[in-house]
């Protein structure tokens, strides 16, 4: 089954109706420019409650070129799962991180081996926009992601929504979807509804139904 990844989430009511609407992982935005950003206090009370209630839920922590130091740190502060790696990190950092980090290319990677994780996510796709990590609300390239599909288990990202993740998931075939920006009403702010109706399509589409 696809796995799906809810990124960009930033109150308990969010990540409630992400995961009432079928997520596998939730995601945290620690990136100080991003509109997502959550500050760890706020994050650690949300995971606090998650980790009591819906332990299956893994959660990620995004980071964008910190230090491996503050990267463990909050890990350990929020008890987040993995962190995603969406800078400019090398592939050194992700052995720092003792496996519990995978990369976010921006663009198709010339070379993924070095940076591929050994379990699932090996690292994500996401779409390639000049000066901006992530969230852009832009797709991928879906024709070079599916050939990357086929070796890796990756997650794909890049301005899905729930009009055209059912498309992504029957041409790409990723082991996961991350989405942020297509099911927000507003940038930052999930819209339950949209969650529902996309986990709705990625199921819709691994039945054959699409």
């Amino acid at each position: 089954m696809t796995k799906i990844k809810i990124c960009g989430i930033k109150t308990l009511a969010d990540a409630l109706a992400a995961i009432e609407a079928g997520a596998d992982y939730l995601g945290f935005n620690f990136y100080p420019k991003s509109v997502r950003f959550i500050e760890k206090a706020a994050c650690a009370e949300i995971a606090s409650v998650l980790k009591r209630e819906h332990l299956q839920i893994k959660l990620v922590g995004v980071f964008v070129n910190a230090s491996v130091e503050e990267i463990k740190d909050t890990l350990q502060t929020c008890s987040l799962d993995l962190a995603q790696l969406h800078g400019d990190e090398p592939p050194e950092m992700l052995s720092a991180l003792d496996g519990k980090a995978f990369k976010a290319f921006r663009g198709i990677p010339e070379k993924a081996d070095g940076f591929a994780r050994s379990e699932p996510p090996a690292f994500l796709l996401d779409a390639s926009v000049k000066g901006v990590y992530g969230g852009s609300g832009v797709t991928a390239d879906w024709t070079a992601a599916a050939e990357l599909a086929k070796k890796y288990p990756l997650l794909l990202a890049g301005g899905l929504t729930p009009e055209n993740v059912a498309e992504a998931v029957c041409r790409v075939k990723p082991w996961g979807v991350d989405v942020a920006s297509g099911v927000e009403s507003t940038p930052g702010q999930k819209d339950a509804e949209k969650m529902v109706q996309f986990v709705r399509e990625v199921r819709k589409a691994e039945s054959g139904k699409w």
